[in-house]
């Protein structure tokens, strides 16, 4: 907006600061030419002069929603919305709630506002909202998704892998190990024995431990052990804004599963599908978590050959149905290597590289407590260390054991602070005795 329409009005002001219309005009001026910062600015002057004025804290609420101030924005509509006379705060509490995915309270809060005042309603944001549609003229109606469980049979929604490595590319874990050949290895390779005992083929484990400790890397060389498919799901596979759309997408990966098996499923970061449902406040995040158990009992279908294995960091904030009979009933904790498999894991991490006569074992005694990932970062470390000096001489030189200590001496385990906050639940939170793997490790 020309600074020279501006002027008259800020000279007017000057004259005579408590105009309230004339401040407004000028903030909503600014606003609508996107000068948010100046338009909080007259807002908040607006306010301290005016402090009953609804129409000023919802003009304050606009400018910092256009600045990207949501959590301001949030608290200013939500004390406006106690009361029903200032119908254009629902509206922007609507939008609010649309960034925080809380869709179904998006609707529910945008009819509120309408009903009060039609000329507040907002087309475009309606239009998102799939309010007033009609099923057969849009996918999304009042938040929901219309064809949420028209996907076909063979949908394809994860992507399928045939992974090449197996428990020989895994360093130590071999506890870890013995309970997955129990629970899914044996079964696959003696079929006949668990149908003489009714015993269905599949289940669920669920592993847990400090970040970069090789729960990813272990649950794809069990498909490679077994030579069955891998479905690799991230949050981002599942949850989608639109209600009715992360339950489908649960649905779909698990008949694309059911469709391929043998086959490994594997859940990264499983506490932000499966959170207690007593955190959600609204319906859905509880719908998806009813999903995600309906589809670990198979409800609608078998699972036998479908073969559950989840990863978190955080196993205290998953919901206590998941670890019932038949779904997560083998809970394994994954420790940071011992010297064994740190030495095994290095000598891994080094296939390939130029070394001379590395002493894996005496670098694994320089690494007490450092996770697979942090092995892999004093490989890195050492090799630009390497690669630097290679620059300086223009000799490429071998990886030596000197070097690897070097790196390891530049660098801290990261599984320090995991341990902090798991020494608290284990000791405070331990009703049922699930983290006394945590107890016997830390001593």
């Amino acid at each position: 907006m020309p600074e020279d329409i501006l002027q008259p009005l800020r000279d007017a002001l000057a004259f005579s600061p408590e105009n309230l219309p004339l401040r407004l005009h000028l903030a909503e001026s600014l606003l609508k030419h996107g000068r948010g910062e100046e338009a909080e600015r007259e807002f908040k002057d607006a306010l301290a002069r005016h402090p009953r004025e609804n129409k000023v804290k919802l003009g304050l609420a606009k400018a910092c929603h256009q600045q990207g101030k949501y959590t301001q924005a949030l608290v200013i509509v939500e004390d406006l919305v106690k009361n029903d006379d200032t119908p254009g705060a629902y509206i922007l509490y609507a939008r609010l709630l649309v960034q925080r995915g809380e869709i179904e309270r998006a609707v529910r809060v945008y009819k509120q506002g309408v009903d009060l005042d039609a000329g507040v309603a907002d087309v475009e944001l309606a239009g998102k909202l799939g309010i007033g549609a009609q099923p057969e003229e849009s996918d999304v109606v009042d938040g929901r998704v219309r064809n949420a469980w028209e996907a076909t049979d063979d949908e394809q929604v994860g992507d399928l892998e045939r992974p090449k490595i197996n428990f020989s590319d895994v360093g130590g874990m071999e506890t870890l190990k013995d309970e997955i050949r129990l629970k899914i290895i044996h079964p696959l390779a003696h079929p006949e024995l668990y149908q003489a005992y009714g015993k269905a083929i599949g289940g669920g484990i669920l592993m847990y431990g400090p970040p970069g400790c090789g729960k990813t890397h272990l649950a794809r060389a069990t498909a490679g052990e077994v030579k069955a498919s891998f479905l690799s799901i991230g949050i981002n596979d599942v949850l989608e804004m639109w209600i009715g759309s992360s339950e489908r997408n649960l649905h779909s990966l698990f008949e694309q599963a059911r469709r391929n098996k043998p086959c490994v499923l594997f859940f990264d970061e499983v506490d932000a599908l499966g959170a207690s449902r007593t955190d959600f406040k609204t319906s859905s995040g509880r719908q998806v978590i009813n999903q995600f158990l309906a589809e670990l009992d198979g409800v609608n279908t078998s699972n036998d050959g479908v073969l559950v294995l989840a990863a978190t960091n955080t196993p205290w904030h998953l919901d206590t149905a998941f670890r019932r009979p038949g779904r997560f009933d083998r809970i394994l904790f994954v420790p940071p290597p011992d010297a064994t498999a740190r030495s095994a894991i290095l000598r891994i991490l080094c296939k390939g590289k130029p070394q001379e006569n590395i002493d894996f074992d005496q670098v694994a005694k320089k690494t007490d407590q450092f996770s697979g990932a942090d092995l892999k970062a004093v490989i890195d470390q050492a090799i630009e260390a390497k690669l630097r000096e290679a620059m300086k001489t223009g000799i490429p030189k071998p990886l030596t054991t000197n070097d690897l200590i070097a790196a390891a001496r530049t660098l801290k385990p990261t599984t320090k602070e995991w341990f902090a906050t798991a020494r608290n639940y284990a000791m405070y939170a331990n009703q049922a005795g699930l983290y006394d793997d945590i107890l016997k490790y830390v001593k």
